[in-house]
């Protein structure tokens, strides 16, 4: 099963795999990208709505990986949906791609090059340049903001 991202619409993707989405990603979408998701529905594409507690493991894989700033809740949910129907992720997004692959869900890329390696994110600190493995709004130590930096 492939679970198609709004990225997946809008380059027209093809597969002769069954196909699922979210309700959430038509929401997202826009004229003709639109009319595909209906006419993909219409066809037979299966439309998923993840459990409550498979999104909140999500949530916590993307806290874990230190993308759950850069998710949306759409993109949570398709990460849930995947993670739930066992099948691939066909999304562009980067962040999707690291908390995906972090569960163990395959991934295919669309449009784009696919992620080379999964990251686990550290922040810094913008005022005495601490560093943090999970994020936060704002330093403990002196109340400055912190930034998402790469851990390599």
């Amino acid at each position: 099963m492939h679970v198609l991202d709004s990225s997946a619409f809008i380059h027209e993707y093809h597969t002769a795999e069954e196909m699922a989405s979210i309700p959430a990603v038509e929401e997202e979408l826009e004229d003709e990208s639109a009319y595909r998701y209906d006419a993909m529905e219409g066809a037979g594409m299966h439309i998923h709505i993840p459990a409550d507690n498979t999104v909140e493991t999500i949530e916590r894989a993307a806290a874990e990986t230190g993308d759950a700033e850069e998710l949306s809740d759409t993109d949570v949910r398709l990460i849930a949906a995947a993670f739930e129907l066992d099948g691939t992720l066909v999304t562009d997004d980067y962040a999707m791609q690291n908390v995906a692959e972090h569960l163990g869900v395959v991934v295919e890329v669309i449009a784009r090059e696919g992620i080379s390696e999964q990251r686990e994110w550290r922040f810094q600190c913008q005022g005495c340049g601490r560093e943090f493995d999970d994020h936060r709004d704002r330093c403990p130590i002196c109340g400055s903001d912190l930034s998402r930096k790469n851990p390599a």
